[in-house]
């Protein structure tokens, strides 16, 4: 297929899209270098500011649901398709995260068209992610953000009340995790630490997580991964280092004050999965200016969901593996206000008590163990 990859209504590359593999077959004409994706330019040398062909073919592959989703090989035997990339095409490749899509060639398509911030999408996608196979297969309407959805977890997007949500489900014995976000969000609130609220819901009888998409129809989510894998690294800087750089680079405010916010939230409820992927910064999609750090999202995967040795020592991320090391990289903890986390231990203990798979001798440890973090902290 050839197509133009867009930004709002900004042409950025011709491009030709394989109808096998729904990879980037070819690229062609840049109109708007600037506007190409973080991370798919050469940084360095004679070259620099040229496209980088295979980190664009990655950064497209990767808007895909990784294969690693839960339940993603029955979804994909439902719909006849061997690949989540070929769901790509199927929706021009738009997200709810940032602004960017592919246009068919000759199809007329602009933005105002096709984006799902202001325009409805089909549920069929998400109830067959949700293991809901479908009447008729051939009549599956695929123009969906769940087709760019990353993430291991079962998930789909909804809209209610004119907002688009997510949700997101749990896994394991205990299906903690959807508990997990509003205890994160709890801690956060209490902390004054900028984050995207979680609620509860149920569906067919099991627990999911709600929280209204942070991106606005002007904005656009860059993971951090985006953003360190477009500066080579210095052998001598750190991994933070390296981020910090980069940010500094780029111009974008505040990130050493919210990744020592990050940490200490990370410490406190023992997170074991904050890639570079589940955080990043926000920036203006047409006039490329950054705002700042995202809020805080997407934590789990923390509160030792999967094991019943609560309070062992855990995998930490992105800097250090361990805790204990990691919560050494904060340099500023001033803002840190014990008394505000009075009274957490209840909140913790009220939350869980609303999970059927977490029994009360699991509740009151898990709440003794963030209340114990706390005041290491």
């Amino acid at each position: 297929m050839d197509c133009t990859l867009m930004h709002k209504n900004i042409p950025v590359a011709e491009l030709t899209i394989s109808e096998y593999s729904g990879s980037i077959e070819r690229c062609g004409t840049i109109h708007n270098p600037a506007h190409l994706p973080l991370g798919t330019t050469i940084t360095v040398g004679k070259d620099k500011g040229r496209i980088a062909p295979l980190s664009l073919n990655e950064w497209w592959m990767g808007r895909s649901i990784p294969a690693s989703r839960d339940g993603i090989r029955n979804a994909l035997e439902a719909l006849g398709i061997f690949s989540t990339a070929l769901l790509l095409p199927k929706c021009y490749g738009l997200s709810l995260s940032d602004q960017y899509w592919i246009c068919p060639k000759n199809s007329g398509l602009c933005w105002e068209a096709v984006n799902f911030f202001s325009n409805d999408f089909s549920k069929d996608i998400g109830e067959i992610l949700f293991g809901h196979k479908p009447a008729d297969p051939a009549h599956v309407c695929l123009i969906s953000p769940d087709n760019t959805s990353d993430g291991w977890l079962c998930k789909k997007w909804i809209i209610a009340d004119g907002k688009r949500l997510l949700m997101k489900g749990g896994s394991g014995v205990y299906n903690q995790e959807p508990y997990n976000e509003v205890i994160a969000s709890a801690v956060m609130r209490r902390l004054n630490i900028h984050h995207i609220p979680y609620s509860l819901a149920v569906e067919n009888g099991k627990p999911y997580s709600l929280c209204e998409n942070f991106v606005k129809p002007d904005t656009e989510l860059i993971p951090a991964w985006r953003v360190v894998c477009g500066f080579k690294k210095d052998n001598r800087d750190s991994h933070l280092n390296h981020l910090l750089r980069c940010a500094d680079t780029l111009g974008i405010p505040g990130v050493r004050a919210a990744l020592d916010k990050m940490i200490v939230l990370d410490y406190i409820i023992a997170n074991e999965d904050r890639h570079y992927n589940n955080f990043g910064f926000i920036r203006n999609a047409e006039t490329l200016e950054w705002l700042g750090t995202a809020p805080v999202f997407d934590s789990g995967t923390s509160l030792w969901y999967n094991t019943q040795r609560v309070g062992s020592q855990v995998e930490s991320k992105p800097f250090r593996s361990s805790h204990a090391e990691q919560i050494k990289l904060v340099e500023d903890f001033s803002w840190f206000d014990i008394n505000a986390l009075g009274g957490l231990e209840d909140e913790i203990m009220e939350i869980l008590s609303q999970s059927e798979d977490v029994d009360g001798e699991r509740r009151r440890r898990l709440a003794s163990a963030v209340a114990e973090r706390c005041r290491q902290i």
